[in-house]
């Protein structure tokens, strides 16, 4: 089984998150999306994120009618600060048997040079790639890979800081989130303070 690892933090998980997850599991040879709630990405301040449970909980809300598309919480169970490269392994060890790749946006792969063992990822792993508006240049050497593919989804430019921000200021978010995840957030008072 090819399955397709989004990672995030989705802090809170968002409609754009959603298109870019089912895309992938419509317009591509992947059979499954992960999508991986990754507890602390060592390139953000631990500080601004919900409780690890609580964000699991809302991709499960999210997902839940969407079966090609599953919540992960795979990197909960690893030591902190996490990297891309180890989670790949353990899963291909506990896995093994199944196909993983990344999927990832343009911007992302634009910084791709500065992860760990990035050389690795790129040896095993195809690298599915969305694009984004201001990705910026893309380094040379992923331009024509064969391991990276990029896929034409929607370019969807919303982000789980603005609507944070949003909700602070008291502003209506409802169209941005899955329902039931915005239920949950308004029902706990979410990124009020």
């Amino acid at each position: 089984m090819k399955i397709g690892l989004y990672f995030g933090t989705f802090n809170p998980i968002h409609i754009g998150h959603l298109i870019i997850a089912n895309h992938m599991a419509e317009h591509s040879d992947l059979d499954q999306i992960w999508m991986v709630v990754t507890p602390h990405n060592p390139h953000k301040q631990k500080n601004t994120l919900l409780d690890d449970y609580h964000r699991l909980h809302m991709v499960h809300l999210a997902t839940e009618d969407y079966p090609k598309i599953q919540p992960s919480d795979i990197e909960f169970k690893l030591p902190q600060p996490n990297y891309t490269v180890n989670t790949l392994a353990h899963l291909q060890e506990k896995f093994p048997k199944h196909e993983f790749s990344l999927i990832m946006g343009e911007d992302n792969l634009n910084s791709l040079h500065k992860w760990k063992n990035y050389e690795v990822i790129l040896q095993n792993h195809d690298i599915f790639v969305y694009p984004r508006f201001n990705s910026g240049e893309i380094d040379e050497q992923f331009v024509n890979h064969a391991k990276i593919h990029r896929v034409g989804a929607p370019v969807i430019e919303l982000s789980s800081t603005f609507i944070r921000e949003s909700i602070k200021k008291g502003k209506n978010v409802v169209p941005m989130l899955p329902n039931k995840v915005w239920e949950y957030v308004e029902h706990n008072m979410f990124y009020k303070k």
